[in-house]
């Protein structure tokens, strides 16, 4: 029986009247956390249905959470997920459906009036709709009219670099191989993805230090680290499980720094679900430090931590042997770290200069030390500085290629890593593209193609006229809603492939299509017999997913046979043999295996319970493939981020009852938030200055180089132990706020980390 959605007359997170404020929570999970995961279970697939597909999650014959990224261990438990997977699985496998009748009774116009929340409520897409060149509602179409139109409009692009090919994280290795091989065969590297939105900064400072653009540890390097770094980064919200591996690390003798503007409940204590005593006891101790860091100051207190590591008489504070044998630039680097000025350190971090010294000494303690960061590292102008800065930090005492040591950047979409691995990436590597012209027989483009940021661009000026989204929700994941829904709307036509309703089908082309997919959750069979696709987690393993759950209606198609039905029906050229991948994907992966670095044998391989871990050469060989054959130490100019008098610098945060654009619910219990998502957290001292009152309701106003302005009204200020002079709200709400042309240095990746805005009182009441 389907399940019933929130009645269609309501928008609750439009009603900031409703919104109720307590004290934020001190510590995580534990008995509240299980409580919310399984009523939203229930809510959404029925007890029976509950049962039967939480206790598959992360299991090794069973399938990967669609939520985020973190590794699964060897020894599992039963339970191998957090409340937001429950969260994520439930809303996958709803048993809401969204019909045909459902298109009929809504207009796309009163859809993009609705909420998020609303939308994604709905349930699950049954068949491919159309909305035809002036009409008002999507109808049915089948699929092979939806592929012969999108075919169609394709072929009759003036240049194929008209079209954009977007990619979410959550596609498979196998769907994202097929969907770049089908994007360069038709002629164009414009494959944006939602890399470029959170880690690309991460990539990009990481591939020019160390050679390669991914994290250098496993999860047992987490288990065995002295001292462990959480900057910028959420773990009781954002990747819950994260906090078993802290649990564990501190309970073997590490000590954790959180350095973050917000205090976060998951790093203060831990209630660890999985044993009853998180359930019933005080729970674990993370954060031995907090350091309350200013927005964007991360860059100035890791070069403080390097001057003074460079400063110190203890003899081993500076590994000089690791740096002779393995690094590159030390002079320059040394020079420039011990000219740094302690004044704007101090005005940069908002820290004290004991703070940052107390900070040394643990430094100084530790021989293994792990520095892990999110988004609030990502999103910043000088974000590639930053993280350069933080790779600076490691290598001075020998930190990477070394057990309990080295670089974490924590993804969020449980693939978004392997779907670049495989290629979806708009700057490829000469030797992929060699590669896969090796493999396949044609030409592939070698002019660069465009990010997110640059498709957005080119579809605001009418140089790109066809999106393809391959999952996500584009519209609500990117930078300047009001420009980018723009942008869309002067497409001839735009596609979403898609498991549910979202906000990206209610802001379309002239025309526009929905194809709705298999989840992760559910079967996958074809000719050859039932599938199962392959994901690579934040830490570069290598592991089968295989859903179990019937599909939520028979007109589903995986996303691997959308690819390989729409690449025959678009190219004209020599078969690539998308009939044979689409029957096996067995197929892919062998071709794969002779594309991809490291996936050799990945038919063999990938069948192994633990699957396999890909090669990393600073981890594995303190090989550094860079252009010097060393690890780079870099020099990073610290400029501080000054704000005008009477303005604030906002961050966007997700709330707890929300992972990326999905919105689970309107609570965000660890921050005391209860029905409600149009809030701003300030400190009450900086709300004092202001002049405004805890409670008032304001606009968001954003500030921008060029004298512009952008607005995000209505919004409920509650006061909160934020660093002075900062702000955070949540997206995607406040996207609107962040400027198109406001990215970072290097990876382009919207600063939505640092939003100067002003709140303007509104008299309006609660």
């Amino acid at each position: 029986m389907s399940r019933k959605a929130p009645a269609d007359d309501v928008d609750p997170a439009d009603d900031i009247a409703g919104t109720e404020v307590s004290e934020p929570k001190t510590w995580a999970a534990g008995v509240p956390g299980v409580t919310a995961a399984l009523r939203q279970a229930y809510d959404q697939m029925g007890v029976r249905r509950t049962a039967l597909t939480l206790v598959r999650v992360n299991q090794k014959p069973g399938f990967d959470c669609p939520g985020c990224a973190w590794p699964e261990g060897d020894h599992r438990h039963l339970a191998e997920f957090c409340e937001n997977g429950a969260k994520a699985v439930a809303e996958e496998a709803t048993t809401r459906r969204v019909t045909r009748e459902f298109f009929a009774r809504h207009t796309v116009a009163e859809l993009a009036e609705r909420s998020d929340h609303w939308l994604g409520q709905q349930g699950r897409l049954t068949e491919p709709m159309i909305l035809r060149a002036g009409s008002e509602h999507y109808e049915p179409v089948s699929w092979d009219e939806a592929f012969g139109l999108l075919a169609e409009e394709l072929n009759a692009l003036d240049s194929p670099d008209e079209a954009l090919f977007y990619t979410s994280g959550r596609t498979s290795n196998e769907a994202a191989f097929a969907y770049q091989l089908f994007a360069r065969a038709f002629g164009t590297n414009n494959l944006p993805d939602c890399s470029n939105m959170c880690h690309e900064s991460s990539g990009s400072a990481l591939v020019e230090t160390i050679g390669i653009g991914k994290g250098s540890v496993l999860l047992e390097d987490l288990h065995q680290a002295d001292l462990i770094f959480v900057v910028g980064q959420n773990p009781g919200t954002n990747h819950p499980r994260m906090l078993s591996a802290l649990e564990r690390a501190k309970k073997d003798g590490a000590r954790i720094v959180a350095v973050n503007p917000l205090p976060e409940a998951g790093l203060m204590r831990f209630k660890n679900p999985q044993r009853a005593s998180g359930l019933v006891g005080k729970g674990t101790g993370l954060a031995d430090r907090f350091l309350q860091i200013r927005l964007n100051g991360d860059l100035a207190l890791f070069q403080a931590l390097n001057r003074l590591l460079l400063e110190s008489d203890a003899p081993d504070a500076v590994d000089e042997e690791f740096l002779t044998a393995h690094a590159h630039g030390f002079e320059a680097f040394r020079d420039h770290v011990l000219g740094l000025d302690w004044d704007a350190v101090l005005e940069a971090t908002g820290l004290t200069r004991g703070e940052i010294a107390a900070t040394l000494g643990d430094v100084l303690a530790a021989k293994k030390i792990v520095v892990c960061w999110a988004m609030g590292l990502t999103q910043h102008r000088n974000s590639v500085p930053t993280i350069r800065e933080v790779v600076n930090f490691l290598l001075l005492r020998g930190n990477i290629g070394r057990p309990g040591a080295g670089v974490c950047p924590v993804r969020g979409h449980s693939n978004v890593q392997g779907d670049r691995t495989m290629g979806i990436y708009e700057k490829p590597a000469p030797a992929f593209l060699d590669a896969l012209a090796e493999e396949f027989g044609f030409e592939p483009p070698r002019e660069h193609g465009l990010d997110t940021v640059d498709a957005i661009r080119a579809m605001r000026d009418g140089t790109a006229k066809v999106f393809l989204g391959m999952g996500g929700n584009f519209v609500r994941a990117t930078p300047d809603s009001a420009v980018t829904e723009a942008a869309l709307r002067g497409c001839r036509l735009t596609a979403q492939v898609s498991t549910k309703l979202n906000r990206s089908h209610a802001v379309t082309g002239t025309r526009a299509l929905i194809l709705p997919t298999l989840g992760r959750t559910e079967r996958d069979v074809q000719d050859s017999g039932p599938q199962f696709v392959s994901v690579e987690d934040s830490m570069g393993m290598v592991h089968a997913s295989r859903g179990r759950l019937a599909p939520a209606s028979p007109d589903l198609l995986s996303e691997v046979a959308i690819v390989c039905r729409l690449a025959r029906a678009t190219l004209s050229g020599p078969d690539l043999g998308w009939a044979e991948m689409e029957r096996d994907y067995d197929v892919i992966r062998d071709r794969v295996s002779r594309v991809v670095p490291g996936f050799d044998r990945f038919n063999e391989r990938i069948r192994e319970k633990n699957g396999f871990t890909l090669p990393h050469a600073p981890r594995d060989e303190r090989r550094f493939p860079t252009a010097t054959g060393k690890a780079n130490l870099t020099v990073n100019e610290l400029e501080v981020l000054r704000v005008p008098e009477g303005r604030l610098l906002l961050q966007t945060v997700r709330s707890h009852d929300q992972y990326n654009t999905t919105i689970y619910g309107l609570d965000d219990r660890y921050r005391g938030i209860k029905a409600g998502r149009r809030v701003v957290f300030v400190n009450p001292a900086d709300l004092e200055a202001l002049g405004i009152g805890d409670g008032a309701v304001v606009d968001l106003v954003s500030e921008w180089t060029d004298g512009t302005e952008r607005r995000a009204p209505a919004f409920r200020v509650v006061g909160y132990p934020t660093a002075r002079g900062c702000a955070a709200a949540y997206f995607p709400e406040t996207n609107v706020l962040v400027p198109l042309d406001s990215t970072a240095a290097v990876s382009n990746t919207p600063t939505s980390k640092s939003i100067i805005v002003r709140l303007e009182t509104t008299g309006r009441p609660l």
